[in-house]
């Protein structure tokens, strides 16, 4: 009873522990990926969303930047890691700006290791980190992580612009001669803008000024409906996702040819006869009445009837002391007297049976019949001895 109880318990505790597993619901963390369709705190559909219901002309570039549409005004390209801007797409982007268009890269925190074109042309090193500041916010805690920066130079879309809301991390450099720091605190440069041709390039460190925890902190928002103000603002998403994979080598596809091949030789070989089916060998197998004939036959050839009997006697007095305990030592009188008190077999069957081995194995040659003769008496008396047997 009490191992039952004990059983019993332990099973509701395991019941109930995988109630509370399956009920319990682990949240996927929140992506960090920057993108217009990313609604976590670090993507960017509110902005996408509020210059939309705002009236502005904004698109999503799905495609690599080789062909940029004639009436885009401004490629918005955040912290892109998915796939790298190739060389030929760089082409593209030097020549919009150069004929009158704006490019805002916000670069990824770590360089050199995801935009290697880009930042080759733009000449962007890591700069120092940004010291702490929360002027402009109601408390400390609104953003936990961030600091403000000051713009320096209110130029392009950041007119009439004082203060962004950026990560409290490393800026950026430039390597350019013309290019103008137009926003950073202390020592540390958090908006760099560079002019190319008829157009201008501003390179934010991090996508911190888009992000959705922070486009409505100081003036970020002002920042991006003054560059839609311009015209239409293309968000390139296509260097978001991640690049397919690589297709198969020749190698792989010669090998599963092979394979195949192989299979279908193996299928040929098994499944078609060449040529007409044979048909079925019946096997006989010969009675137990051949083989005793055969060996009867066989004895009769070889004439070793006169060296078998010895063997009638010895194996007969071998079965009496085995099944009534008659030593093999004693004389023959003796053995069948012991045979007919202990087993019921007359003394005078057993000594005229011996006598006759002894008259038969005595003579010259013992023929085929005198030896069955023989061999018929002792196989009666052993017949006796397993009746015996049977009885007890």
């Amino acid at each position: 009873m009490r191992n039952t109880r004990a059983v019993a318990f332990f099973g509701v505790l395991i019941v109930l522990a995988l109630a509370v597993g399956l009920s319990t619901r682990t949240e996927a963390p929140d992506s960090p990926v920057p993108t217009v369709e990313n609604t976590a705190p670090q993507g960017a559909r509110a902005l996408y969303l509020y210059l939309r219901e705002g009236g502005r002309a904004v698109d999503t570039q799905l495609a690599p930047l080789e062909a940029i549409a004639s009436s885009t005004r401004t490629v918005v390209l955040a912290a892109p890691e998915g796939r790298p801007v190739t060389d030929e797409e760089v082409t593209e982007l030097e020549r919009f700006v150069t004929e009158g268009g704006t490019l805002v890269y916000l670069s990824p925190r770590e360089l050199g290791q995801h935009q290697a074109a880009l930042e080759e042309w733009l000449s962007l090193e890591s700069g120092l980190m940004m010291p702490a500041s929360s002027r402009g916010l109601d408390s400390a805690l609104s953003d936990v992580g961030g600091t403000t920066a000051d713009v320096w130079l209110p130029v392009g879309p950041l007119h009439g612009l004082s203060r962004l809301r950026v990560s409290q991390d490393r800026g950026l450099r430039m390597g350019h001669d013309d290019a103008v720091p137009v926003a950073g605190l202390g020592g540390s440069v958090a908006v760099w803008r560079w002019p190319v041709g008829r157009g201008e390039v501003y390179v934010l460190a991090g996508a911190d000024l888009l992000e959705n925890r922070r486009l409505e902190l100081l003036d970020n928002l002002r920042f991006w409906e003054a560059l839609a103000a311009r015209g239409p603002l293309l968000f390139d998403e296509y260097h978001h996702q991640l690049a397919p994979p690589p297709p198969f080598s020749r190698g792989i596809w010669v090998f599963v040819a092979q394979v195949l091949a192989v299979g279908l030789l193996y299928v040929v070989s098994r499944g078609t006869r060449f040529g007409a089916p044979r048909p079925l060998r019946e096997e006989r197998h010969r009675s137990a009445l051949e083989y005793v004939r055969s060996m009867g036959w066989l004895m009769r050839r070889a004439k070793v009837e006169q060296e078998l009997l010895p063997e009638l006697d010895q194996s007969l007095r071998q079965r009496m002391q085995e099944r009534l305990g008659i030593p093999l030592s004693l004389s023959d009188a003796d053995a069948a007297r012991l045979l007919e008190q202990d087993g019921g077999v007359p003394a005078t069957e057993y000594l005229e049976a011996k006598a006759d081995l002894t008259r038969t194995h005595a003579q010259p040659t013992v023929a085929p019949a005198d030896y069955a003769r023989v061999a018929r008496r002792y196989a009666h008396l052993e017949r006796a001895l397993a009746g015996r047997e049977t009885r007890a």
